[in-house]
């Protein structure tokens, strides 16, 4: 189907007629070809537009069954947080799209890991979006493995609760994919103490045995996680 070529047909009548162009090449279409055809709409105006650097610039709707979940994510909610969440996509509609990136046949999510769990199992809201998802992509410098960990992570951080024994995890396989500690700490907002704690964590002491132990850290600052975890 024509997506710039139907611009170039239309006289200089403006945006209003472009619109009406679109909507009589969408008037006999089932549901599935409209999402594709806007898509290919939406992803041929980002290309043109003053902001196409930006991801935010092109949000594009996808089946759900296409967008599954990382296996890193080390982001948790709270059960209350998480009705609040499908009670606020329910009574305000999806505010911010899910981030994520091509992976196979669709897409992974980096950010967005409990609104794509609400689109898939809150029925009122699946039945409402009609099986899809909204979806901006992450940028094409931005997909190998350890920047998709790096982004998930700073999407999370400042507004979510991290697992203590997830995040030392991450930073174990960023550690193992020759990160140094100033890039793990610089790339997930952290200071070179907490990189070593949760290094520390994992119990592998060769990750850390070249590092100095900061003199600072007492008994009360360590977390009831990390107290359980050593137990």
């Amino acid at each position: 189907m024509s997506t710039l070529p139907l611009f170039a047909e239309q006289e200089t009548g403006g945006a209003d007629e472009i619109v009406g162009a679109v909507a009589r090449e969408l008037e006999h279409m089932s549901l599935g070809q409209k999402v594709e055809f806007l898509n290919t709409l939406k992803r041929g105006i980002h290309e043109l537009s003053p902001f196409s650097t930006e991801p935010v610039d092109c949000v594009l709707w996808v089946p759900a069954d296409e967008v599954r979940a990382n296996d890193y994510n080390p982001n948790s909610v709270a059960p209350p947080e998480m009705k609040l969440l499908a009670r606020s996509i329910q009574a305000d509609g999806y505010t911010q799209p899910i981030v994520a990136w091509p992976a196979g046949e669709g897409f992974e999510v980096v950010d967005g890991f409990h609104r794509n769990r609400v689109g898939k199992e809150v029925s009122a809201v699946r039945k409402r979006v009609q099986g899809y998802l909204p979806v901006t992509v992450m940028r094409d410098d931005r997909t190998g493995r350890n920047d998709r960990i790096a982004a998930t992570i700073r999407h999370n951080r400042a507004r979510g609760k991290h697992k203590v024994e997830a995040m030392s995890d991450i930073v174990v396989e960023l550690k193992r994919r020759n990160w140094t500690d100033e890039r793990i700490g610089n790339e997930l907002g952290m200071d070179p103490d907490e990189v070593l704690r949760l290094c520390q964590i994992t119990g592998l002491a060769e990750l850390f045995a070249d590092q100095d132990f900061s003199s600072a850290w007492e008994l009360d600052d360590v977390t009831e996680d990390e107290v359980e975890l050593e137990s």
